[in-house]
């Protein structure tokens, strides 16, 4: 039996979490908004290159019709949407409470494969993708369990505005996730991901541009280009991030259907771990660690 399919997912995951540290230290300098406009086009400028030095060509246009449309609706349903819900979230709720609505995602995007898609589950991987998601939330909440002391900042009030932004997060990644497989199936086989990639770009960098012209927030991102340290980690982080671990992801639906796929990725918050440890010099309780390894074994699960 081979592991492909999965061991991609598990570089992936990687990718994602060394590139969030990337976009954590920008976002501190000119905030997440500016972020997230930076990312794209310098992601597609990326793709753009790649696809010339591989295929002599900057856009995938011999691509079907089909693949253009339901590509671009990912891209606006997960980068453009599900990326504005995902940040106000953070806002509204915290990272904690956010990155766990996030997380449903997974089970979710498995409930649409298997409504739209037929894709098919064992009882095993229903169970992996269950013991995953409450290893990931028992790593999320860890800090929310910790009493209110003195001098500390409470854990802020939930709101019915900030669980629909997590709401429309997860439905964003979930839909976005599906409709990419469906854009990338064709009776031959997949289309590259990495073109596939770049066609959820275009859309979500097209919606971000109106976005801006009608927000009149151009002036930000013109103040932010300024500075070259934040540039320079947006991208960095783009590298890492939109350009080869979102195309990794597309590329993993080629061999896992997009439930177990999501459920791998979906371990981006116990692989920041180690990183919280050896760059962040936080202290991570014993009970996160009990998280990382539930999770683990569910993961292992999925495997067997």
């Amino acid at each position: 039996m081979t592991y492909t399919g999965e061991l991609i997912a598990l570089v992936t995951v990687l990718c994602w979490t060394v590139s969030v540290q990337f976009f954590e230290a920008a976002s501190r300098r000119i905030g997440a908004t500016s972020v997230n406009i930076i990312r794209i086009f310098t992601a597609l400028v990326l793709f753009s290159g790649f696809l010339y030095i591989k295929h002599g060509y900057l856009l995938p246009m011999d691509f079907p019709v089909r693949a253009w449309i339901y590509l671009g609706l990912s891209g606006v349903i997960g980068f453009f949407l599900g990326d504005i819900c995902l940040f106000k979230a953070l806002v509204e709720l915290g990272p904690r409470l956010t990155l766990l609505i996030f997380s449903l995602s997974a089970p979710m995007a498995a409930i649409i494969g298997w409504t739209f898609l037929a894709e098919t589950y064992l009882p095993m991987q229903w169970a992996g993708m269950l013991v995953t998601l409450a290893g990931v939330s028992v790593v999320i909440l860890e800090k929310n369990r910790a009493p209110d002391l003195p001098g500390t900042v409470k854990a802020r009030a939930v709101s019915l505005k900030g669980v629909g932004f997590g709401l429309g997060a997860m439905l964003g990644q979930a839909g976005g996730y599906v409709m990419s497989k469906t854009g990338m199936q064709t009776a031959n086989g997949y289309l590259d991901a990495f073109a596939a990639t770049q066609i959820r770009a275009i859309a979500a960098f097209t919606c971000f541009f109106l976005f801006f012209t009608l927000t009149r927030k151009w002036g930000q991102v013109l103040t932010a280009v300024r500075d070259t340290r934040a540039v320079a980690y947006t991208a960095a982080g783009s590298v890492i991030g939109p350009f080869i671990g979102v195309s990794l992801s597309l590329m993993v639906l080629h061999y896992l259907t997009a439930g177990v796929a999501s459920t791998f990725l979906s371990m981006t918050p116990v692989c920041i771990i180690p990183f919280s440890i050896y760059l962040h010099k936080e202290r991570v309780s014993p009970r996160a660690f009990v998280g990382a390894l539930i999770a683990v074994t569910g993961i292992w699960l999925l495997m067997t």
